[in-house]
């Protein structure tokens, strides 16, 4: 690396750099100026001194560079990733330690990047998106996070970026609960991933190439404003559809056909060769090895860009103990939807055998695969379909949050709106009818105040699902469901959440849909100071 290239410094000086134009806006209303909280300011840091720190530091680096990787069965794509594996190795630490990651960026091309700690309530200017809390990490350049993890759960990292995220940069962070209350003999991480990246196509092409919209198709209702509509489709994959090189539909990547109850009519934009299970194919996958009888703690994260996934295990049922991080009331399940973004924490009992663990795209006609081996046996086949997919199937309205962790019962101080807008005709999805502007990122807030209670209203007009993902916070669904920081909110459909102003700063708010996001389905949730 050369030297003069490589700066190791934290962000709370590039945090105020960053945010220089956020001092003043105009708040969500389009009238009232407000101050928000700077993301390096005093507000930030008396928010950090209150965390409980164990006093231990844990160091990692993260190398984000070019690789080529193997996904098994003798199949290769060149992407990048974090020192040159995908899902990145494991980074675990006990609840109260400081993390002291050290982001070293070797992209090509000049390009810049970022680290964003999904799900974890930290530092504002750790937070790892540009240009909000820092400046992007120029190519051939280093930057430090340090921030306290005071929250046990299971989360992962990946970039705040482009499209970057449906590449290989991901990796599983694991905080640990010191007083951990479930019993269980042993932990398996099972990450699972939608790809593209390096076999048919890069996710900059998948996104130059859903820009187009669907031209001139009809929709179906004339407006353009809703997802897919499949009239006179005849269930048609886009791949083998004709186009223009000039406009229209291109041949390569959107997808047309998928649908899916569970996720209210279409299912994805995104036709993927491949759905892997930490980094492999079915055809070769992954393999936990144990003993019948064990209990073992599943940790399942769906670091995906476009794909909702239908998991279950052959021959066994889950005990759902935990989604993103939080405990709720423990639910036996056949099988779980888990939309990008979300994790589950789930128990099994290994009985004696060999059982995949299939990760079904839901509503996409393919799966991932990874095995559960206990004793000798024959692999099943790459295309197994086991009867729990369609058993019992758990969605996160199921669930109730742990008496621990559920939020008391007080008045709401404020509340959000959040209408989610946009269809395929123009591929326009935004938040409140505006694109979230990269160059003026204040400029249409949803602002708050610390210490308030404050209600989220998603109010979804499309006719496709959206994982919304709120930065810095967990919240609540409804009056008693489980502590969340990622949702699915399904098509025409309003939820609601709740959740405490408590973490001081400006946040994300954004569609987990890599896609939809980088068009524009984000909002900032800004503090005023």
């Amino acid at each position: 690396m050369n030297s003069i290239h490589r700066r190791t410094v934290l962000l709370a000086g590039l945090g105020a750099a960053g945010a220089g134009t956020l001092a003043t806006c105009t708040s969500d209303s389009g009238t009232t100026p407000a101050a928000l909280v700077d993301p390096s300011g005093p507000a930030v840091a008396a928010a950090e001194k209150q965390r409980k720190g164990t006093g231990r530091t844990h160091q990692v680096t993260l190398t984000a560079a070019p690789a080529v990787l193997d996904l098994g069965a003798g199949i290769t794509a060149k992407s990048w990733a974090f020192s040159g594996r995908a899902p990145g190795q494991e980074i675990r630490l006990t609840a109260g330690d400081t993390l002291a990651a050290e982001l070293s960026n070797q992209l090509p091309d000049r390009t810049a990047t970022s680290l964003h700690w999904h799900g974890i309530a930290l530092r504002n200017d750790m937070d790892g998106v540009p240009p909000v809390t820092q400046r992007t990490v120029r190519a051939g350049a280093n930057l430090a996070y340090r921030f306290i993890a005071d929250t046990p759960g299971t989360y992962f990292v990946h970039p705040h970026v482009g499209v970057q995220l449906d590449r290989g940069l991901y990796a599983p962070l694991i905080v640990e609960d010191p007083r951990e209350p479930l019993s269980y003999d042993d932990e398996w991480v099972v990450v699972l991933d939608d790809w593209v990246d390096g076999v048919t196509g890069t996710p900059d092409e998948v996104l130059a190439e859903l820009r187009q919209g669907m031209g001139g198709m009809d929709m179906g209702d004339g407006s353009g404003s809703g997802g897919h509509d499949m009239s006179g489709m005849d269930g048609m994959d886009m791949g083998e559809a004709s186009a223009s090189p000039s406009g229209g539909m291109s041949t390569g990547f959107m997808l047309m056909g998928a649908e899916s109850a569970l996720l209210g009519g279409d299912a994805g934009d995104v036709k993927y060769p491949y759905h892997l299970v930490n980094g492999r194919v079915p055809a070769d996958p992954d393999v936990y090895r144990g003993r019948p009888g064990r209990r073992v703690r599943l940790r399942l994260i769906n670091a995906g860009g476009d794909t909702a996934y239908r998991v279950a295990l052959g021959g066994h049922r889950m005990t759902v103990t935990h989604t993103d991080g939080f405990p709720v009331e423990h639910r036996q399940v056949d099988a779980l939807l888990i939309g990008m973004g979300e994790r589950y924490d789930v128990l099994v009992t290994l009985g004696d055998g060999v059982f995949p663990l299939v990760a079904l795209a839901e509503g996409k006609d393919a799966t991932g695969m990874a095995l559960v081996r206990t004793a000798p046996g024959a692999v099943p086949k790459a295309t197994v379909r086991p009867k729990e997919l369609d058993g019992r199937i758990l969605t996160a309205s199921r669930l109730r949050a742990a008496d621990d962790v559920r939020l008391a019962s007080r008045k709401v101080d404020r509340v959000l709106r959040v209408e989610l807008i946009g269809g395929m005709a123009k591929y326009d999805w935004t938040v409140n009818g505006r694109p979230f502007a990269m160059d003026d990122p204040a400029a249409h807030p949803l602002t708050v105040e610390e210490g308030q209670r404050v209600r989220l209203d998603f109010v979804n007009t499309t006719q496709m699902w959206h994982p919304m993902h709120l930065h810095g916070h967990t919240y609540q669904l409804g009056g008693g469901g489980p502590r969340k920081d990622t949702t699915v909110v399904l098509p025409k459909q309003k939820l609601s959440v709740v959740f405490d102003a408590d973490n001081p700063g400006q946040w994300m708010l954004h569609c987990h849909n890599a896609y939809h996001a980088e068009v524009g389905m984000m909002a900032l949730v800004a503090y005023r100071g």
